[in-house]
């Protein structure tokens, strides 16, 4: 074991410890006796301190122009690049997934980079013509302000800078609140920032408890947007809390994806999909494969398939290359997937295999879950509503493609999907029926591209995308500009025609 390291705030450029002195552990999920770092228990005075920071940074970075602010993205890019292989490592430690999918994390860090600070030459906005003569009509995106960043543990790298790099290529300046469980990682990270050169106040690390930190952030009045990752019911908390102050915020919250299997599919390709959007982070994703509908005709044959494979899944640590299933990332959240197979026995699920916490030999020393099918799941069933975030697939049984879509559809949640089958006019009949942010032909629940809008409907989400182009709107308030040059009163909005 390593000794732990000491993480601080980032305030202004400087590395602090919180005022009151207070701190916290986290653990490596896969052996829970290695304390990987300490880090602030912040409080409202911390925050304090960084939204002043922030507040006055924004008013010299917002000058800067967006090619320039682009370039400090774009140093952070080579920069994580650079330090892939370190951070990787420490994701695997701290948060506990295989090296593969941490060195994907990271590598989805440095795509944004890259991606986002190309957008610093862009930044469209429009003209338009006027309705009146000599009379100059555009548009133009502005920053906001201080923007609140609160992300969550299972993507620790890959989602602060979905939100990070974009909000400042747009102008903003930015106070960053990691998970409780991640900040070596998030402190790393920060680092790597401040070492692009960044100028003091531009980008800010605020360690601590969501109940805390998080709110204190959430309802500071010189906050001015706040992007949320999280469970559906943190999220509406910090909507309320924003409604009521009248501050932007995007909201990417929980899922509960299904994968269709149709009789008509390739069932070895529908396999390896199902395996890996079920079982991939160990399922700690909020597009997590959670529910497999499998049609009648091919239910038994695939159900035999999918238990075979999931009998052969390695357990271990994330450091291990071996490992295909890592720990789950807390004590809290292994009873939480425990309690839901309770639940699941109780409705009258049956459960194929898994369905227990794994205690051989040194999975005892961690936070492990048996990779768990359940058969017999009916869609009212609370496993087949309800977010597990585990390595938990829930198995329903359909008759027809109309059946299928259906119950895809029946949750309150609607983030990610998939159907696989070979009939083109099935394929995009579900493109145009499935109501989810993203659907997938074909290929599993998970694998997001940096290029693309990422988000939900209904309680997954506001309304808005993170990642694509479309993040831009979220980071920047349009303003629409006309110059009259026509030396003379025009009044538009009455009767000009004559």
């Amino acid at each position: 074991m390593s000794t732990p390291q000491t993480c601080r705030n980032y305030i202004n450029g400087q590395w602090l410890t919180a005022v009151a002195g207070a701190t916290l552990e986290s653990r490596n999920p896969a052996n829970k006796r290695e304390v990987i770092a300490t880090f602030p228990r912040s409080t409202g005075t911390d925050v304090e301190a960084a939204v002043v920071a922030a507040r006055q940074a924004y008013q010299i970075w917002r000058l800067v122009p967006a090619p320039a602010r682009a370039e400090y993205v774009f140093k952070v890019g080579e920069l994580l690049s650079k330090y892939k292989e370190e951070l990787a490592q420490l994701i695997c430690r701290e948060m506990g997934k295989p090296i593969a999918e941490a060195r994907g994390d990271v590598q989805e860090g440095i795509d944004c980079a890259f991606y986002s600070a190309a957008e610093g030459r862009r930044l469209f906005g429009q003209t338009t013509p006027s309705e009146m003569p000599n009379k100059f009509a555009m548009t133009v995106r502005m920053p906001i302000g201080v923007c609140a960043l609160i992300t969550p543990w299972n993507f620790p790298i890959a989602i602060p800078c979905w939100k990070a790099m974009p909000a400042l290529v747009c102008g903003n300046t930015v106070i960053f609140k990691p998970a409780e469980d991640t900040p070596a990682c998030a402190t790393k990270l920060v680092e790597i920032f401040a070492e692009a050169g960044l100028p003091p106040g531009v980008m800010n690390l605020v360690h601590g408890v969501g109940e805390e930190v998080g709110k204190a952030l959430v309802a500071h009045p010189h906050v001015d947007l706040v992007s949320f990752t999280g469970s559906s019911e943190t999220g509406a908390e910090v909507g309320s809390i924003c409604g009521q102050t009248h501050k932007r915020v995007c909201l990417e919250m929980g899922g509960k994806n299904a994968q269709i299997v149709m009789e008509d599919a390739d069932l070895e390709l529908a396999l390896d999909g199902a395996v890996w959007g079920a079982f991939g982070t160990a399922g700690q994703r909020c597009t997590a494969t959670s529910r497999l509908i499998l049609h009648q005709d091919i239910k038994e044959k695939f159900t035999a398939m999918l238990k075979e494979r999931t009998s052969k899944l390695r357990l271990g640590a994330g450091s291990d290359p071996n490992t295909q299933v890592g720990p789950i990332i807390n004590e809290r959240q292994l009873q939480r997937i425990s309690q839901y197979l309770d639940i699941a026995r109780a409705e009258g699920a049956k459960v194929l295999i898994g369905g227990k916490i794994a205690t051989e030999g040194e999975l005892e020393n961690g936070y492990f879950f048996q990779p768990t099918i359940l058969d017999e799941v009916t869609p009212q069933m609370r496993v087949a509503q309800e977010e597990i975030f585990g390595p938990v697939v829930a198995l329903i049984k359909v008759n027809s493609f109309e059946e299928a879509i259906s119950i895809l559809n029946n949750t309150k949640y609607g983030l990610s999907s998939s159907i696989y089958t070979r009939d083109i006019n099935r394929a995009f009949t579900a493109m145009r029926d499935i109501e989810a942010g993203i659907t997938y032909i074909n290929g599993p629940t998970i694998g997001a591209e940096v290029h693309l809008p990422f988000g939900g409907v209904k309680q997954t989400g506001n309304g808005h995308r993170e990642a694509g182009t479309t993040t831009l709107d979220v980071f920047t308030e349009w303003k629409t500009v006309y110059v009259d040059f026509s030396g003379s009163l025009q009044r538009a909005q009455i009767d000009n025609r004559k």
